[in-house]
């Protein structure tokens, strides 16, 4: 499988650790990967989707990241370029946060957004 580099995506120190428990709790193999997608809903018009996948999809970006590897759709690929993906605990929760420098709004539940 052939990885792609030139994707600017970020993954904190946090978040890679995060993913490599939920990958190990997953019963991490070669395949398995953390997929990062955008989907249209949420309240501003895109929502972020994080999951474990077994392997990716035959036309995914694959991209290795601190030792994970990260599989983007192509249609969510235009719209996480130059992400930062963290992952955050506080009072309120935890869960994965996105810093994305194409985003032109957002709402309160901070996994929403507009372009």
């Amino acid at each position: 499988m052939e990885y792609q580099i030139a994707m600017d995506l970020t993954l904190t120190p946090n978040a890679v650790k995060m993913v490599r428990g939920f990958l190990e709790e997953h019963g991490e193999t070669d395949e398995a990967g953390l997929r990062v997608a955008v989907l249209p809903g949420g309240c501003s018009g895109f929502q972020y989707g994080v999951d474990i996948d077994d392997a990716p999809e035959g036309d995914d970006e694959i991209l290795m990241r601190d030792g994970i590897r990260v599989f983007v759709d192509p249609f969510s690929a235009q719209y996480l370029e130059g992400i930062e993906i963290d992952y955050i605990t506080s009072l309120m929760g935890s869960g994965f946060t996105f810093k994305n420098p194409q985003a032109t709004g957002g709402c309160g539940c901070g996994s929403s957004f507009t372009v």
